[in-house]
C-alpha cells in the first residue's frame, strides 16, 4: 500500500450483518448464524466492534460478553485478504478497552490449538494459557486452548492500553492504514 487509507474502530450495527456473516464463513467455518450476530448487536451485555474503511467495508470484527467480572471474548476475525497487517491487534485492543470501561476484572477466550497466529496475538497482550477443551470445535474436532488475562480493572492497565495503541497505530501506518478509534 502506497498511500494511507483511513480505517475506524467502532461498535457496529445491523447494517454490517451480511458482512459479519461473510467474514464468519471465510474465517470461522460458520461459527454463528445471522440471527446470532443480530442478538449480539442487540444485547447490552455484548460488545461487537468492527474495523471499517471509508467504503463501509468491514475489514474485521470482534465480540465480547460481559459476564459478572469477566470479559469473555467470543469471536475475533479479520478478512483473509487483510490478515497479517495488525488489524486483529487493533480489534483486540478495542475489546480489552471496552472490558476495562465496563470495569471487568479479567478476559477469557478459547482459541484453536492449531492457530499459531491467534495464539501469538493473544500472548502479545499478556494472555496466558490456563487449560484445554478437548474436541471443542465440532466442525473439525480440534481442541481449544483456554486463555486468560487478569488485571484489566487495575489502574496500570490504562497505561498498557495507551502503549499498545501507540505500537499498533505505528504498525498499521507502516502497512498503509490510518487507524482512528471511534470508541474513546
Amino acid at each position: 500500500m502506497n498511500s494511507s487509507h483511513p480505517i475506524y474502530l467502532n461498535e457496529i450495527d445491523n447494517s454490517f450483518l451480511s458482512q459479519l456473516r461473510a467474514i464468519d464463513r471465510d474465517c470461522l467455518n460458520d461459527f454463528w448464524s445471522l440471527e446470532a450476530y443480530q442478538r449480539e448487536i442487540d444485547n447490552p451485555s455484548s460488545c461487537v466492534l468492527g474495523l471499517v474503511n471509508d467504503s463501509h467495508e468491514l475489514l474485521g470484527f470482534g465480540c465480547l460478553w460481559s459476564i459478572l467480572e469477566e470479559a469473555h471474548i467470543t469471536v475475533l476475525a479479520v478478512r483473509p485478504e487483510y490478515q497479517g497487517q495488525g488489524l486483529g491487534k487493533a480489534i483486540l485492543w478495542g475489546l480489552l478497552g471496552q472490558a476495562r470501561d465496563r470495569q471487568l476484572e479479567w478476559a477469557t477466550l478459547e482459541v484453536r490449538n492449531t492457530n499459531a497466529a491467534a495464539i501469538a496475538l493473544y500472548q502479545s497482550f499478556d494472555f496466558q494459557a490456563i487449560g484445554c477443551r478437548v474436541n471443542y470445535y465440532e466442525a473439525t474436532g480440534e481442541d481449544a486452548l483456554i486463555f486468560w488475562r487478569k488485571g484489566i480493572h487495575q489502574p496500570e492497565f490504562a497505561d498498557l492500553l495507551q502503549n499498545w495503541y501507540a505500537n499498533i497505530h505505528q504498525r498499521l501506518l507502516s502497512k498503509g492504514w490510518d487507524w482512528q478509534s471511534k470508541i474513546w
